[in-house]
């Protein structure tokens, strides 16, 4: 991928957004994009909730209680997002690119693995599970949507979280599988502080550097609002 100027990528900082509305203008911005539509990421966090990925089995959702569950349009399991959980949502034009859905999971879970190493954590992917773990403790997740050539959807980060809600499911439809964040690894940090810490790393892993940026502090693009 590289940096011509149909390729800048507008980066947006959405501070904490309902997920079902949030998800629906992915979706519009995703169905209105053209051949010169720029990519776009999105940070943010969500309120607690519950989704369900395209194949998810419903015996994975063990007792939710009073955390809302939306059926989604991604990849994967079920899954928990909630207040101190970094969300990175890429919405990249894949074909225009020349990139795989591959390249595009590997940018985000090394991203995650970079980022760790800077606080001496040693984290890593695995082949049989998307996802960054350590120690066996699942610190990020990933499930991507692809229409039109397109990513939506993206990965979550567990920064500072409650991490009760992951054990109301089988995440990402792994029994007992065990969760982390950033907090419990010895980080002092906040969504606020990891992102632009993380995005050097995502960038690099695209084949991008910050002179490919635009930082857009307006919200979401008038075509994805409600």
């Amino acid at each position: 991928m590289t940096g011509t100027a149909q390729q800048v990528i507008a980066i947006r900082d959405l501070g904490r957004q309902d997920y079902v509305p949030l998800w629906h203008a992915m979706q519009r911005f995703t169905d209105a994009r053209t051949e010169s539509t720029r990519d776009e990421i999105w940070f943010t966090e969500h309120p607690p909730v519950f989704t369900m990925g395209l194949n998810a089995s419903k015996e994975h959702l063990l007792a939710p209680g009073d955390i809302p569950v939306v059926q989604i349009d991604r990849g994967g399991q079920v899954t928990f997002h909630g207040p101190g959980q970094l969300m990175i949502y890429p919405l990249l034009d894949l074909r225009r690119s020349a990139m795989g859905v591959r390249t595009l999971v590997t940018a985000l879970e090394q991203s995650v693995v970079d980022l760790a190493a800077e606080f001496g954590i040693d984290a890593a992917s695995r082949a049989d599970a998307p996802g960054v773990y350590v120690a066996g403790e699942k610190l990020a997740s990933v499930g991507l949507r692809i229409r039109r050539g397109c990513s939506f959807h993206g990965m979550a980060l567990n920064v500072d979280i409650d991490l009760e809600p992951f054990t109301r499911i089988n995440p990402c439809g792994y029994e007992e599988l065990a969760m982390t964040d950033l907090k419990r690894l010895g980080i002092d940090a906040n969504p606020d502080k990891v992102w632009p810490r993380l995005l050097p790393h995502f960038l690099h892993h695209l084949g991008l550097s910050d002179a490919d940026l635009e930082h857009n502090d307006d919200g979401l693009p008038a075509a994805t609002r409600d």
